[in-house]
């Protein structure tokens, strides 16, 4: 483990992200010894997870570049197989997948290499046109439409988007004051948060549902207070973990919270048309991992190409 790599900022934000997590469990331990029900039960199951999952990301970004990068790569390989999991294809087509799944070794080879001009346009432009070429092989038309649009939307989302997560990490050049570790710290921080603001403000205040056909449960009550507490806590953050001025810090908090509540409706948009709650039960209380990594399939590239075009 490289803690050399760490910034004194980024341990200190580390340790703010671990002391939250002790109380919250004090919490849900108190609710759920004094409200023994099913969702104080959930509650304490969020909880143990979001444990987990900070302490393998908090690794993953310690030891290396290179095993920082193999784990956002895994990611979207579990993010990839879970959608495939839930889209009915013809089973002509499912030779396609393999071709899918290669394009994230390649995806993040031109990431470790720095090489952004191949890395930007070898899924949107190279995939999009070599996939179809396999089921055109096969010959089987029936269901072509719908299992080329499948498949290429699902690469789109969870490995072109996913991936300039990564990215991040490889951004910046030796001039800079800040680690690409702590852009993906701060960008994942902020859209995690954002998920917990809405959901509470909207708990607490919401009534006016903003997109009920799609996600009942979301309000303008939760949406405003997302936007709001995250540009705070972006304000907060961005002194330690980016190059932002306070304006770019306001502007990326706004633009993290809006893009982040896309990204989730557009899963959830997804989840009612297939007639399902989450996309699996691989994260105890969470659902899948797409339920957990909707809100960064915009927040990542948005993000990204933010910070890069203003500040890299």
């Amino acid at each position: 483990m490289n803690l050399n790599n760490l910034s004194n900022e980024m341990i200190t934000v580390l340790i703010g992200v671990f002391v939250v997590l002790i109380i919250s469990t004090i919490i849900s331990q108190i609710l759920l010894r004094k409200y023994p029900n099913k969702d104080t039960e959930n509650i304490w199951l969020r909880v143990k997870s979001w444990w987990m999952m900070c302490i393998i990301f908090s690794f993953a970004l310690m030891i290396h570049k290179t095993v920082s990068l193999i784990f956002m790569a895994f990611l979207c390989f579990l993010a990839l197989k879970e959608y495939f999991s839930l889209i009915p294809t013809n089973r002509s087509h499912r030779l396609v997948y393999l071709w899918a799944y290669l394009t994230i070794p390649i995806q993040f080879i031109l990431i470790y290499n720095g090489l952004y001009g191949f890395f930007i346009v070898f899924i949107p432009v190279y995939m999009f046109l070599f996939i179809p070429i396999q089921a055109l092989i096969v010959g089987e038309t029936k269901g072509f439409l719908h299992s080329m649009a499948t498949i290429q939307w699902g690469i789109m989302l969870f490995v072109f988007s996913l991936s300039h997560l990564a990215y991040l990490i490889v951004l910046p050049g030796n001039e800079q004051s800040v680690s690409g570790a702590s852009l993906v710290l701060f960008l994942v921080i902020l859209t995690q948060a954002n998920d917990v603001f809405q959901y509470i403000s909207g708990k607490l205040f919401g009534k006016r549902k903003i997109i009920p056909k799609v996600s009942p449960n979301k309000t303008w009550a939760g949406f405003i207070g997302g936007v709001i507490l995250t540009t705070l806590l972006s304000m907060l953050l961005g002194s330690l973990l980016t190059p932002f001025t306070l304006s770019g810090m306001i502007a990326a908090g706004m633009y993290i919270s809006v893009s982040g509540f896309i990204g989730d409706v557009n899963i959830s948009a997804l989840k009612r048309d297939l007639n399902i709650k989450d996309t699996s039960q691989a994260i105890p209380g969470h659902g899948g991992i797409l339920d957990r990594m909707d809100s960064l399939t915009y927040t990542a590239p948005l993000f990204f190409h933010f910070t890069r075009f203003f500040y890299f």
